[in-house]
């Protein structure tokens, strides 16, 4: 075909702001970023420095975090240059940008299992927590929950490589492989299938995370002291599984079955959500609810504003 062609550079849609419109929300988009850096990277360091928070449940929290920064990563720095220039990408930029925000949205659903499996054996099985979540294998699951995401959107990234395009226009803000698969002249059938593989794989891990919050309700309904715990620890898992669950759905529907006559703000705001809100309100959620982290932050501004005091 005469249109066929390997794209060199696409472009990204979205960006019909006006200049002042375009500072503004530079400036906004930066402030939040900075944001998202902050709390998480605050929750990281309070996490490594406190020998006291060196447990499971706290080093999965950690991981989170760093995943956070791993995948906003990808998106915000190319996002404020494109407001500030021409939203355009070159082809491997755009196979990298999917692959991390891709194993980034991943990772989550694998730490948010590791959690709960995590809170299911503090809870359903207490004496036997320490035989079981031990160094050695909490080690184990953290290199397991970057690594399966890594190697699933690895594998759909090189089944996209090379691929002759029959147009250059990616509909979003940024790249998604979905995307570039709909603009293919014909699509490779090797990443349908590790497409359908890695949905798999993530609905079980879906499957899963529901199934122990189940148990975990059930067990925890008929005590009190397990009442209070779930309240303590599991209920900022669930918040967090919530706010992530709904937004990565909202998106992925949206992007699959949206309208076309939909305003360009809000499907530049379907695009964005699960980049916008899970980052920021995971660190938030776990800083005010879990006990150890909470005194560890108040402790931490007490100190400085003590230091601050001093030096007047």
């Amino acid at each position: 075909m005469e249109n066929e062609s390997l794209a060199v550079m696409f472009t990204l849609s979205g960006f019909n702001f006006t200049n002042e419109q375009r500072v503004n929300l530079f400036i906004l988009t930066l402030l939040w970023y900075l944001m998202i850096i902050l709390a998480n990277g605050f929750l990281i360091c309070a996490i490594v420095v406190d020998r006291n928070l060196h447990e499971p449940m706290y080093i999965f929290l950690c991981s989170l975090c760093v995943n956070a920064l791993y995948g906003t990563a990808g998106f915000y720095p190319k996002f404020l240059m494109d407001l500030l220039s021409s939203s355009v990408i070159s082809y491997a930029g755009c196979m990298l940008q999917g692959f991390v925000i891709h194993s980034s949205t991943c990772g989550d659903f694998s730490m948010l299992a590791l959690m709960a499996y995590d809170r299911y054996v503090a809870i359903c099985r207490p004496l036997a927590y320490h035989s079981v979540m031990t160094r050695q294998r909490v080690s184990v699951f953290v290199f397991l929950s970057w690594f399966f995401p890594l190697y699933c959107m690895l594998m759909n990234s090189v089944t996209l490589l090379g691929i002759k395009l029959c147009g250059s226009h990616i509909g979003k803000l940024y790249c998604v492989n979905w995307m570039v698969v709909q603009l293919a002249c014909s699509p490779p059938r090797a990443n349908t299938v590790v497409a359908y593989v890695n949905i798999l794989l993530y609905f079980g891990h879906f499957v899963f995370i529901f199934c122990s919050y189940m148990y975990l309700v059930k067990t925890c309904i008929s005590s009190k002291e397990d009442q209070r715990k779930f309240m303590q620890t599991c209920l900022p898992h669930l918040v967090s599984l919530v706010t992530f669950v709904i937004t990565v759905l909202l998106d992925l529907m949206y992007m699959r079955f949206g309208s076309k006559d939909v305003s360009q703000n809000l499907s530049n705001f379907m695009a964005v959500e699960v980049l916008l809100i899970p980052p920021f309100v995971n660190p938030l959620v776990y800083g005010f609810k879990l006990t150890k982290v909470r005194r560890k932050v108040l402790s931490f501004i007490h100190v400085r504003r003590k230091v601050a005091h001093d030096s007047k």
